[in-house]
């Protein structure tokens, strides 16, 4: 038997942070052998909610290129573009014409979003669950890495496939294969910076709350100047009353790639005036190789283009044999 496929996607937003790799990319470079994997940008989707035209394409270089420097290997991972494969947007619309309105309705995401943008909210947000089943099902995947957020869209995504195979084919030969859950190993929570209970976001309206992995050197020291500490000399993990302490201790132990046990040894004693610029000098250190590679990526448009080129080929080659196969289902004349 041949390796599991994944399929994953994600927006071009920017703004990807030390959250983001610890928590989620560090995690997938670590176990991408195990799989065939598919990783998309999902550009169709970043325009459910209102975007800037202006930046959505370099956003996307962007992605990709930080997918690369992070040590995403070509051998074993497809990285393209969602726009650039044609067959999201037509599985997407057959796909509506089979999904009951009430099961979008029903979207916690859809509830909560409709909120926040009133009476703009577009037919898009209400549909985005059907692209997103569209973006799984064409590539038949085994496993969909999934968080708490997502686990809906997924049984979504199933209940769409199982009606479509209930309707239009058969048992012993359904058309659309029902993907799983991929459980990751859970990454590293890596809180704000300035409010050590709350997750680091890119949402987050202060820049000063997130350590961003493209951010130089000059602005990490700042960062880590400001942000919020305690009091107390010593520095010691486990403690609910000092939950910075905790936040800061973990970061230097990820980036520095120590144990628990050698950090709480050689931080003990210490007090913030003499921690802090050992985070700072170990944060540097961590993400330089990783901006040194990203900025070769983007200085190579040509090698850039070229993994997005082959990407689009590789996934374009495999949405077709769904679509083809799924328009054949539903009764279509199939192109000569």
């Amino acid at each position: 038997m041949g390796k599991q496929r994944v399929l994953s996607g994600v927006q071009p937003t920017g703004n990807y942070h030390l959250g983001n790799y610890l928590g989620a990319i560090r995690n997938w470079v670590e176990g991408q052998s195990e799989y065939e994997n598919y990783l998309f940008v999902a550009d169709l989707h970043a325009i459910t909610v209102p975007h800037n035209p202006a930046t959505l394409a370099a956003d996307t270089y962007t992605l990709v290129a930080l997918y690369l420097a992070c040590g995403l290997d070509l051998e074993y991972s497809t990285i393209f573009v969602q726009s650039h494969v044609s067959a999201h947007s037509e599985l997407a619309w057959l796909l509506n014409c089979i999904t009951p309105m009430n099961w979008l309705e029903d979207m916690i995401q859809f509830k909560e979003k409709a909120v926040k943008q009133g009476e703009n909210v577009n037919v898009g947000l209400l549909d985005y669950p059907v692209l997103m089943a569209a973006d799984i099902l064409l590539y038949q995947a085994d496993k969909v890495p999934v968080g708490e957020d997502q686990k809906q869209h997924l049984e979504l995504t199933r209940d769409i496939a199982n009606r479509f195979n209930h309707q239009f084919a058969s048992p012993e030969q359904p058309v659309l294969q029902l993907p799983d859950p991929l459980i990751r190993k859970e990454g590293a929570r890596v809180m704000s910076l300035t409010d050590g209970t709350k997750k680091m976001s890119k949402s987050d309206p202060s820049d000063l709350s997130r350590i961003n992995l493209l951010d130089p050197p000059d602005l990490i020291t700042k960062k880590i100047k400001k942000c919020k500490t305690d009091l107390v000399r010593g520095l010691t993990f486990d403690d609910v009353e000092r939950p910075e302490c905790q936040n800061l201790l973990t970061l230097y132990m990820l980036l520095s790639g120590k144990t628990k046990g050698e950090v709480t040894a050689e931080c003990q004693d210490m007090g913030w005036g003499q921690f802090k610029p050992l985070l700072t000098e170990t944060t540097i250190n961590a993400l330089k190789p990783i901006q040194e590679k990203y900025q070769a990526v983007m200085d190579d448009k040509g090698y850039l283009e070229s993994v997005l080129r082959s990407g689009r080929e590789k996934a374009s080659a495999i949405a077709l044999s769904t679509l083809t196969q799924v328009k054949a289902a539903l009764g279509y004349s199939l192109p000569l």
